[in-house]
């Protein structure tokens, strides 16, 4: 019996020690996969091991894991639950918060995620990155109440069950194109152990005559473009007969990455495919090609070290098509972020050129956003988000263009193209078609009479726009005017010109620059009738026996140099007057001088010479006012009521000197009148003017 229970004791510690070791070896091989990134077969493995571990902070290592796996390869609802999970269990990583925020956005729980990622600031306060994830929780909010015009419709004769995403175009027609997918049909045996899903491989779709989409087929059945390994995102060079792509060769237990390769196509064959060696690190990832118009420049996706952080986009050159690019240079911190920056379009449109690429370093909405950058003089603007609803909740990425002139004035847009998105959380990618459809505006409002504000019929509007067009309404019996939306254009400014006779011309400015929805802009005029006695311009006020024109004194000509400028039509009589002291030849002397100094000022301002009068009064004409004014002299006030005749008489019953000196100086004035409205230029730039004394103002 001792023998037997010692042999029995023998067995259980023989069975104990093959089950720890042989839980032991699953963890290890799991934690090997994925340090691979295969991540389907590491959440296997990591599952069968789980029930077999004691440790509690070992199995809470591996639930971490397995939200992690999950998390990779895209499926955010099982990743929530084994996040929460493990936070439930005070897991000590404080990058499960970060994970589980990431997750959270991308299920649209934007509060849920905020309240994460600011758990994750709380215990790792130096890492600033947070930041980013934190305002973009705030601004996601703000993008879906107030999404853009762009329309998005998923592409359910391109789509399958299966993953389907990156298109691309295939053809100069725009009629075809040519996409990634692992549905039925692809070469590649077997599933790929990071996605737990089949391989790879390219496919083509075209449109027929009504523009429907034909069921897409292999785009090569000879296995030269599509192999047993991952073939994806690739694009042609404008002439659609060299195709740059992406493989990333697949072997067990090792890391190989991803490249690009060329091959040239020939009716519905494919060259051998030719390696572009940017690295010689085997194990680095490079793809998302994208090629410039002249093919001597290609940006790309990678993982290369020089970095800013997970994949950044790079770019290479050649200065001859035939030549081997050149040396790969990193985009830079303002494209790339400690994120991943991928699938990179270049688009050449109305001699500009943009940069568009998918990021989740950025601010955004959740997982891959998409971006736009504009290369202007040698650099890269800082990228902006293409907000909701291209952008969602989830992965948004790899869009492209149709900017065919004659295809969108046929569909009625301004702009329309694919992008990719696993959106429907179903964690397989799916192709979408945008359109964006055209926005319209106007320009309207009424003409008024600024003395009785009633609307003034008959008066014409011309408006003319920074595009070059020019328009004419007049107003009907109301007063109304209208510019609709074949004459008012988006990102154009228009200044609008409005005049009637008899009255002051009036202009405004409008702009479509910068809306982005269609509106309906009013401007309302209201013109100042134009009067029939003299007018006293503000403050050009001389000194006591001077005819220079004060500094302070020219801003009020300014304001008479736009009235002639604005109202090209009218002449004026300037009048100058000087105050009672002195005798009258030497106050006609004086008067002259200072009629010629604001007469040189105008002509010096561009005003022709013909369309000024100048009449000099000296003192023959005492001004009337025509309401309260308030001189200053010597720091103290002198305030002479309206109605005022401010003759020789009335100055000199004046009680002190000063006040005397403030009177005569009301009296020291110019005034213009207009007295025709048929100005015709002569031509005639340099004509003298004749400044005519006037000596007897009764005539």
């Amino acid at each position: 019996m001792q023998n037997k229970s010692i042999l029995i004791t023998f067995i259980l510690i023989f069975i104990t020690g093959i089950f720890a070791f042989g839980q032991k070896n699953l963890v290890a091989e799991a934690d090997g996969k994925y340090e691979l990134g295969q991540y389907y077969s590491a959440s296997q493995l990591y599952l069968k091991a789980y029930p077999k571990v004691e440790n509690k902070l070992e199995k809470n290592r591996i639930l971490y894991r397995v939200g992690l796996c999950y998390y990779y390869m895209g499926d955010a609802r099982k990743a929530l639950s084994y996040f929460n999970r493990v936070i439930r269990a005070q897991y000590p990583d404080p990058e499960v918060f970060w994970y589980t925020g990431l997750v959270n956005m991308t299920l649209t729980n934007y509060e849920d995620a905020l309240a994460n990622f600011e758990q994750y600031k709380q215990l790792v306060p130096n890492d600033t990155i947070v930041d980013i994830k934190i305002e973009s929780c705030k601004l996601s909010k703000a993008w879906m109440d107030n999404p853009t015009l762009y329309e998005v419709i998923s592409e359910r004769k391109l789509n399958s069950k299966n993953q389907d995403f990156a298109p691309a175009w295939a053809d100069k027609k725009y009629r075809s194109i040519i996409f990634t997918t692992n549905r039925d049909g692809v070469v590649g045996k077997g599933v790929d152990e990071g996605t737990g899903l089949p391989f790879t491989d390219f496919f083509i779709a075209e449109k027929d005559k009504k523009g429907n989409w034909s069921a897409p087929v292999t785009a090569d059945d000879q296995g030269v473009l599509n192999t047993q390994h991952n073939e994806g995102v690739g694009c042609f060079n404008s002439k659609f007969n060299t195709f740059y792509f992406t493989k990333c060769k697949v072997e067990k237990k090792k890391i190989l990455g991803c490249s690009i390769y060329t091959t040239m196509k020939r009716g519905r064959t494919w060259s051998e495919p030719i390696l572009i060696p940017f690295t010689t690190d085997s194990s680095a990832t490079v793809g998302h090609p994208t090629i410039s118009n002249d093919e001597t420049m290609i940006i790309f996706s990678s993982n290369m070290p020089g970095g800013m952080g997970g994949r950044d986009l790079w770019m290479a050159t050649k200065t001859k098509k035939n030549q081997d690019f050149g040396q790969p240079v990193n985009l830079g911190s303002v494209i790339n972020t400690a994120g991943n920056e991928l699938f990179p379009t270049l688009r050449y449109v109305n001699n500009k050129v943009y940069l568009y690429f998918s990021s989740d370093g950025h601010p955004g909405m959740g997982g891959l956003d998409l971006y736009r950058s504009e290369y202007i003089d040698g650099q890269w603007t800082a990228p902006e988000n293409l907000r909701y609803p291209l952008n969602s909740s989830q992965d948004d990425f790899h869009i492209i263009f149709l900017d065919d002139p004659t295809t969108l004035r046929t569909e009625g847009v301004r702009e329309m193209g694919f992008f990719s998105s696993n959106r429907n959380l179903s964690s397989m990618d799916d192709i979408y078609s945008f359109k964006l459809p055209p926005i319209y505006f106007s320009i309207s409002g009424i003409v008024y009479d600024d003395s009785t504000k009633l609307p003034i019929p008959g008066a014409a509007v011309r408006v003319e726009g920074s595009d070059g067009n020019i328009y004419i309404d007049t107003t009907d019996t109301k007063g109304y005017y209208m510019f609709d939306k074949t004459q008012i254009f988006e990102n154009n400014t228009y200044q609008i010109y409005v005049s009637k006779e008899g009255y002051f011309n009036e202009k405004g400015i409008e702009t479509t620059v910068g809306l982005d929805r269609s509106k309906d802009l009013v401007h309302d005029f209201y013109l100042a009738p134009i009067p029939k006695k003299p007018i006293v311009l503000p403050d050009i006020l001389y000194d006591f026996d001077d005819w220079q024109l004060k500094p302070q004194y020219q801003d009020s000509l300014n304001g008479l140099v736009e009235i002639l400028k604005d109202n090209p039509k009218i002449v004026i009589e300037l009048g100058s007057h000087t105050d009672s002291r002195g005798s009258l030849e030497y106050n006609d002397s004086l008067s002259y001088k200072r009629a010629k100094a604001v007469v040189d000022y105008l002509i010096s301002k561009g005003i022709e010479p013909d369309r000024l009068i100048p009449k000099g009064f000296g003192e023959r004409v005492p001004r009337v006012l025509e309401s309260d004014k308030t001189v200053i002299i010597k720091g103290k006030e002198y305030t002479f009521p309206k109605g005022t005749v401010l003759t020789e008489e009335y100055i000199n019953s004046l009680k002190t000197e000063d006040e005397r000196e403030a009177a005569h100086q009301l009296n020291r004035r110019t005034t213009f009148q207009i007295i025709r409205e048929d100005y015709v230029p002569s031509g005639e730039q340099n004509k003298p003017v004749q400044i005519e004394i006037i000596k007897d103002v009764n005539k």
